[in-house]
């Protein structure tokens, strides 16, 4: 189909954007986008930029270059559909591009064969997805590298870093953290990563509504993979924190300053409550600080998008 998705210049999230809500308007399971657009990561320009979790991939005519045009374009589309339904990135050479496309073509058989069933409803696509096709999701949340979510979000960032900081020097929170029994230390560090997690799917509107019944399946994949994106890098966030507090704890902290603040002898298990109650109120401070980040930069960060 021939269309203009966009009016240029834009961003390569805003046509990533307009090439989704086309995929769901028409009811596709995968959109490739072929445009006459360059495409750039910073300074660099790409060929193609896909994005398992929207299902979308863009082809740059330009930077094809000018000689065989057409076979490089099919090459790149193959590539492009391989990454979208879960594949890894083949690094044959261009003489094996027949086979790179047999084989894509039998996945995407595959894959049209287990969705067959349309009749089934949200909740039984949901347990088909994570039952029947595991690889596949496994893939889009692979490919959005939730590991580095909050490595891209500074804001946020520095927000946690600057609620352990205030944690870690005060005696009141050494208090609160001795005297926290082992369940409510549990909630409250389960909690923070909810709230944190739920904080920025609402605030970045990364949260999908399928007001049509066709598109249905799309949007709870689509959402599916954002909710285990987002958690895995919050809770990476936490983990992170918490090993740090503990070692910055285990340094500045002198076991005769902690016991007269706490008034009872510590141990690690004392620095161990500390860091966890430190690392839960620095992963609310790091939400905090990712609302404050534009959209534009946690749909990046949230969905890392496979180039070339």
């Amino acid at each position: 189909m021939r269309d203009h998705l966009v009016t240029p210049p834009v961003d390569l999230t805003e046509l990533v954007d307009a090439a989704r809500t086309r995929l769901l308007d028409e009811d596709w399971d995968l959109a490739i986008c072929v445009t006459d657009l360059p495409l750039r990561l910073g300074r660099r320009p790409l060929v193609t930029h896909a994005s398992p979790t929207h299902s979308v991939a863009l082809v740059s005519l330009p930077a094809l270059g000018i000689r065989r045009v057409t076979t490089r374009l099919l090459d790149e589309i193959v590539e492009a559909v391989s990454l979208l339904i879960g594949d890894s990135p083949s690094e044959a050479p261009e003489d094996q591009s027949a086979g790179r496309r047999a084989r894509v073509q039998r996945r995407l058989v595959e894959l049209a064969t287990e969705a067959d069933d349309s009749d089934a409803g949200g909740v039984a696509f949901t347990a088909q997805v994570i039952s029947g096709n595991l690889r596949l999701l496994m893939g889009m949340v692979r490919a959005n590298r939730p590991w580095q979510l909050v490595g891209r979000l500074s804001r946020a960032l520095l927000g946690a870093l600057a609620a352990a900081s205030f944690a870690l020097v005060s005696s009141d929170v050494w208090r609160i953290a001795a005297n926290l029994d082992d369940l409510r230390l549990a909630v409250l560090a389960t909690g923070s990563v909810a709230v944190a997690v739920i904080t920025l799917i609402t605030a970045h509107e990364l949260w999908e509504r399928a007001d049509d019944r066709r598109v249905r399946e799309q949007v709870i994949l689509f959402n599916l993979v954002t909710l285990i994106t987002v958690t895995f890098g919050i809770t990476a966030l936490f983990l992170v924190v918490l090993i740090a507090s503990l070692a910055v704890a285990a340094i500045l902290i002198d076991p005769s300053v902690f016991e007269s603040a706490v008034r009872h002898p510590v141990g690690l298990q004392e620095y161990m409550r500390l860091a966890l109650l430190t690392s839960s109120l620095a992963t609310v401070g790091g939400a905090l600080g990712g609302v404050l980040e534009s959209d534009r930069t946690v749909r990046e960060a949230a969905y890392a998008y496979r180039d070339e």
